[in-house]
């Protein structure tokens, strides 16, 4: 699966911005497109993990995007809620993502790096991606962790590559072709 073809939504968690002043959401947007994805819609929702399930239901049963980035919500403080609210929908939780966002953080804030707990899961089919809502920490995950795995990683969240797939689909023409 090429970048060109991955659908990406976006959602900026926040219980003060709004579209006009979002400028994490637009800069995620921004650096998205510019690693050649397509981003189709974006979102400004209050800190409530109702809607922000609700949001990623709406889109999953929409078929609208492949992967949804979300921005804020991932700290500490008792309004940030987004990892609570994505953990029970993760079929998949992919591990390595918050672990390597922690681990290059470091290298550019030190050791405050452990205070995100920004995530990223499979949710039917779809990659969901939590970060946090600092510009910087868009620019350092988009850059150096999303737009070099995002195509791969849609593609095998949604049967649509890798090594077994290639099998299965190469076995079932077999079969059909032997009637």
């Amino acid at each position: 699966m090429s970048r060109s073809t991955v659908r990406v939504a976006t959602l900026t968690l926040s219980d003060t911005r709004t579209l006009d002043d979002d400028e994490g959401g637009k800069l995620l947007g921004a650096l998205l497109t510019s690693a050649g994805f397509a981003v189709t819609s974006h979102a400004v929702l209050r800190e409530e993990p109702e809607l922000l399930r609700a949001a990623i239901e709406q889109i999953a049963s929409a078929g609208s995007a492949d992967a949804i980035v979300t921005t804020g919500g991932t700290g500490i403080a008792p309004r940030d809620r987004t990892f609570e609210a994505l953990a029970p929908l993760f079929e998949k939780t992919l591990d390595g993502f918050g672990e390597a966002f922690r681990r290059l953080s470091w290298d550019a804030i030190g050791p405050n790096a452990i205070l995100s707990r920004a995530a990223a899961g499979v949710v039917r089919g779809l990659v969901v991606i939590a970060l946090p809502g600092s510009p910087k920490a868009v620019e350092l995950a988009v850059t150096q962790l999303i737009g070099p795995v995002l195509a791969h990683a849609v593609a095998l969240a949604s049967g649509k590559g890798g090594h077994h797939h290639r099998h299965a689909q190469e076995h079932a023409q077999e079969k059909e072709q032997r009637g």
